[in-house]
């Protein structure tokens, strides 16, 4: 499979955000994750870096939950948005997402969706386009991304954006809201991420330790909000990276709920995965 280019961050391999790329394409639009409401005063409890730090275990011990995602990207002036919706199971490090494209600048093209499995060390994906057929499924090593699927799929692994947070520092406790009706603890601080590809779970360590060395800063801006229990459920983190020499931002933001959730993931049969050439 030929992956065309998107950007080189660092002047590392320059194919790291080339599926992020064909999902944008030229496309334009705008949209916001919200469900807060104005926060109350309570007092933080405990730590707050190791609440951070500890809330993928935390997860681990739920066991599944739904999820949906949103990645907003801006660069040149123009801001994207891409959704996705589905469930994770941190456990076994596998999820299902549908992710939805926007349409195009002048609100006339409607996209399929983006039928996307979540494993260790791969990303598939259905829908693709860019020249794949329609029954086929591209898979993308993510250990061989410099971002790791922290942005290229146009929704950031759920696990990867929890075990992102192991490397959490300079964290302060901002108050506690109304999420979606649950009282969250707010979370800001900054994630390390060569850190936290050290201390992550095996399943995810190559990913992140692959971002660690593609990203251009070696330090990512987040805003966690966990539970009573300690489980995150809703963390936005703000990406920037190099493209043709424009900075592009992306923020992207994972909600988690509906903890307990059955969550299926079969992965494809060999002869049903693309290995041809992927049009830019």
């Amino acid at each position: 499979m030929v992956v065309q280019p998107y950007g080189r961050p660092r002047g590392r391999r320059s194919g790291a955000f080339a599926v992020t790329a064909v999902l944008v394409g030229s496309l334009a639009g705008t949209a916001a994750v919200s469900g807060c409401t104005a926060p109350e005063d309570p007092k933080a409890v405990g730590d707050p870096l190791l609440t951070v730090r500890n809330a993928a275990d935390a997860l681990v011990k739920a066991g599944t939950s739904k999820a949906s995602t949103s990645m907003e990207m801006a660069a040149g002036g123009t801001r994207v948005t891409i959704r996705g919706e589905g469930g994770y199971d941190f456990r076994r490090r596998t999820g299902r997402l549908q992710v939805m494209l926007p349409k195009d600048a002048a609100g006339a093209d409607e996209h399929r969706p983006i039928t996307e499995l979540l494993t260790p060390g791969a990303l598939y994906m259905k829908n693709r386009g860019a020249g794949v057929p329609a029954d086929k499924w591209v898979r993308v090593d993510t250990t061989t991304l410099d971002d790791g699927n922290l942005v290229t799929g146009g929704a950031t692994d759920p696990g990867a954006a929890a075990e992102l947070l192991r490397g959490a520092r300079e964290v302060t406790y901002v108050g506690e809201i109304l999420l979606a009706g649950v009282k969250v603890g707010h979370y800001r601080g900054v994630a390390d991420i060569a850190h936290a590809a050290r201390v992550a779970s095996p399943q995810l360590r190559g990913a992140l330790a692959a971002a660690a060395k593609g990203f251009a800063k070696d330090t990512v801006p987040f805003d966690a909000y966990l539970d009573r229990e300690g489980r995150l459920r809703k963390v936005r983190h703000q990406f920037s990276f190099s493209n043709q020499g424009r900075t592009v931002a992306v923020a992207s933001t994972t909600l988690l709920y509906g903890f307990g959730a059955p969550v299926t993931v079969t992965l494809p049969d060999r002869r049903h995965i693309y290995a041809g050439k992927i049009e830019a």
